[in-house]
């Protein structure tokens, strides 16, 4: 069952898309968009991991700030969800996760999958909240690289990611060792199948290590 719901935050409410499993779910997902909004993309993943049992909230986070926004996969489109997200800014962003992890604790433990951006806000929810999070192509991470983390994360890159440099994996790798940290024959966004950049065997493949990291910490 998928629907849009409305998500109460300290911030103020916000509409989250819930995708429920047929059966008892095995724990909470919050899914974490990338700058276009919770878009027909971001939802499908939902529904992914709701298929495979997950009880899932993927929050529409622009909200606070122009509702019902879902921006194109164009130069108009990345330049207008670069300026939102740094207009709600990471503080704003992990609370939004924090209250989407305290509705869905009646599930049980509960993690995060983020992408792009979202990457970022779900590396943060590993270090701020204590949620296990996996991090598909996170831009911004590098500067919070240092601070401990709560709980355990598992970190996505292309390796043909211009937006991402080696340098920037390799450091994932020196601050924070005990991660685990993959590299795939991609570009960023590989995981978005409506993308030029999507490429199927890594999104199969990272998909397959972030449920095996979802079954094992939640």
């Amino acid at each position: 069952m998928s629907n849009w719901i409305t998500l109460p935050t300290p911030l103020g409410p916000i509409s989250a898309w819930q995708a429920l499993p047929s059966g008892s779910p095995r724990a909470g997902l919050v899914v974490i968009q990338e700058i276009f909004g919770a878009n027909a993309h971001i939802r499908h993943v939902a529904e992914q991991y709701a298929a495979e049992g997950y009880a899932v909230l993927a929050p529409s986070f622009f909200d606070l700030i122009e509702p019902d926004l879902q921006l194109d996969y164009d130069a108009a489109g990345v330049a207008r969800g670069k300026a939102l997200v740094d207009q709600l800014g990471v503080d704003r962003a992990v609370t939004i996760v924090e209250a989407a992890a305290a509705v869905l604790a009646p599930y049980g433990k509960v993690g995060t999958v983020g992408y792009c951006w979202g990457g970022t806000i779900a590396m943060l929810a590993a270090q701020r909240l204590g949620l296990p999070s996996a991090s598909y192509y996170g831009a911004r991470n590098v500067p919070f690289l240092d601070i401990p983390f709560k709980a355990p994360a598992i970190f996505h890159f292309g390796g043909f990611d211009a937006s991402i440099p080696a340098a920037a994996v390799a450091a994932h790798r020196e601050k924070q060792p005990g991660l685990p940290v993959y590299v795939y024959p991609a570009d960023h966004a590989f995981n978005r199948e409506v993308g030029m950049h999507y490429h199927a065997p890594s999104a199969a493949l990272a998909l397959e290590r972030t449920l095996a990291f979802l079954k094992e910490h939640l």
